[in-house]
């Protein structure tokens, strides 16, 4: 089992920034994080990933803005220069497989309950 706690949510202005947070716990090892967002009537959407070696994913739309990062068993992610479709519910999703297919939600097999971050114009 894996347990997901995110946080660092909130609201900003367009070009604003916001730090997220994922806590792993739990008795199984996670191979890869990823943080997926899903906007109201959208489909949820995978944004970056990391793997346990360190590896990185990031999602063309946020190249560039977004860092993703470990830290023991914290994950981050740094956002930088927000936009208004930025504005989404992130979660955290942990994978304990030995692949992954980053932007594929039936990958993970554990998920935080979601940050809501919001972005103004």
């Amino acid at each position: 089992q894996v347990q997901l706690a995110e946080s660092g949510g909130g609201s900003v202005q367009s070009g604003g920034s916001l730090r997220l947070s994922c806590v792993a716990s739990g008795s199984d090892v996670w191979n890869f994080m990823t943080w997926f967002r899903q906007a109201p009537g959208e489909e949820r959407e995978g944004v970056a990933g990391i793997s346990d070696a360190g590896t990185t994913w990031y999602t063309d739309s946020v190249k560039g803005r977004f860092t993703i990062s470990r830290d023991m068993n914290t994950v981050i992610l740094q956002m930088n220069s927000l936009k208004p479709e930025d504005t989404a519910m992130y979660y955290c999703a942990a994978n304990t497989k030995s692949f992954v297919r980053w932007a594929l939600v039936s990958d993970y097999n554990y998920w935080g309950q979601g940050t809501q971050v919001t972005v103004s114009s």
